[in-house]
């Protein structure tokens, strides 16, 4: 019987998760499989793999084998790697203590870069979340001042109509007073001819 390790699609629509699973080459992608060893989520910014990695090690020295994404996972995990260094000492090229020497070393150097690739893309958030609120200022700002500036202009219009309306105004009581003068000049010129008349 074939064995294959691979992926079965769990999740909801356009949000997949996976299962890792070990299963018959013959049975469906989501259906029978003999164990589950892992899942796979490639929804988070670095992707989360959990994996048993004694099984999964188990399997391969078992003889099987991987899909192409589950074998990118596994090489990335350090489980092919692994595999090829127990090989080496079971044909005797060298010993286990010699092999676990290379896989450690080999596991400190990938974890260093992983936390590397992490960090780095925590930055460039950091960084993108930064310039965003700064652009947001710059934009609230922008609208602050065309506000004020719509202020000033609405409080200068206001005096200016209310300075033409107080000129009026003015002027208004100065016609009134003009023409409240000329009858009574009238008045008077009236009187004083009824005087002459008389």
């Amino acid at each position: 019987m074939a064995v294959k390790i691979r992926l079965a699609r769990r999740g909801r629509k356009k949000l997949a998760i996976y299962d890792v699973v070990v299963a018959d080459a013959r049975a469906p992608r989501d259906g029978r499989f003999i164990e589950k060893i892992g899942t796979y989520n490639p929804n988070t910014p670095v992707a989360a793999i959990e994996l048993d990695n004694d099984k999964a090690f188990q399997w391969l020295m078992n003889g099987a084998q991987p899909t192409d994404t589950v074998r990118a996972m596994l090489s990335y995990r350090g489980l092919l790697y692994k595999k090829h260094l127990q090989i080496g000492v079971i044909k005797g090229a060298l010993t286990q203590e010699e092999a676990d020497k290379k896989l450690e070393a080999w596991l400190k150097d990938k974890q260093a870069a992983i936390e590397g690739k992490e960090k780095s893309i925590a930055d460039k958030t950091a960084a993108e979340k930064k310039a965003r609120l700064e652009a947001e200022a710059k934009v609230n700002e922008a609208r602050a001042e065309a506000i004020r500036k719509r202020q000033e202009e609405a409080e200068a219009e206001a005096k200016a109509a209310e300075a033409p309306a107080e000129e009026a105004t003015e002027e208004a009581p100065a016609d009134e007073a003009a023409t409240e003068e000329a009858p009574k000049a009238e008045a008077s010129e009236e009187n004083s001819e009824e005087k002459k008349e008389d």
